[in-house]
């Protein structure tokens, strides 16, 4: 199995996702929060930002808590435009995909450390997946809450799983 390649498909997957997501919903919503402990889509995309930065930066060399990350100030009221955000969602991205773009089967064995915690290299990188998939459901949930248009499914829609199961099988393995 390719670990790489599978992270970077997972990755892709989320971020697409998250995407998807964000375009269904009016510049308004992004810096929607429910109530003040909540985040708004701007405050995950500006965390999610922080921490790619900083767990991808130098990532077989240095800690993936980086001195530099501001880690608190991710989560103030961001009062992002779109463009704003998207900047962030993309540069964080790069990173990610960056540093994946670098690494070989042998960097996985490799020790990296998360606040002083050690880790595989392999393990880091599905730690990241984990905590990814978690902040980008909360920013399809938020957009679902806060859509206008109607909602278009980013999974199987409600009544529809027979048809797409139906459809799936139809197609033979893969």
């Amino acid at each position: 199995m390719d670990h790489i390649l599978t992270s970077k498909k997972i990755f892709l997957s989320y971020k697409e996702l998250g995407e998807k997501a964000m375009a269904q919903v009016d510049d308004s919503v992004l810096n929607w929060q429910a109530n003040e402990d909540s985040n708004s889509i701007a405050n995950i995309v500006k965390h999610l930002w922080g921490n790619m930065l900083s767990r991808f930066t130098d990532f077989l060399t240095t800690d993936g808590e980086k001195p530099w990350r501001k880690r608190d100030e991710e989560f103030e009221p961001a009062g992002m435009t779109r463009a704003q955000m998207m900047a962030l969602w993309e540069d964080g991205w790069q990173c990610v995909f960056g540093t994946l773009d670098s690494l070989t089967a042998a960097d996985l064995d490799k020790t990296v450390y998360i606040r002083n915690e050690a880790h595989f290299a392999a393990d880091a990188i599905s730690r990241q997946i984990a905590h990814y998939s978690y902040h980008v459901g909360q920013i399809v949930y938020i957009a679902k809450l806060q859509s206008t248009g109607g909602w278009n499914s980013l999974s199987i829609p409600r009544g529809k799983t027979a048809e797409f199961n139906a459809a799936v099988m139809a197609k033979g393995k893969q």
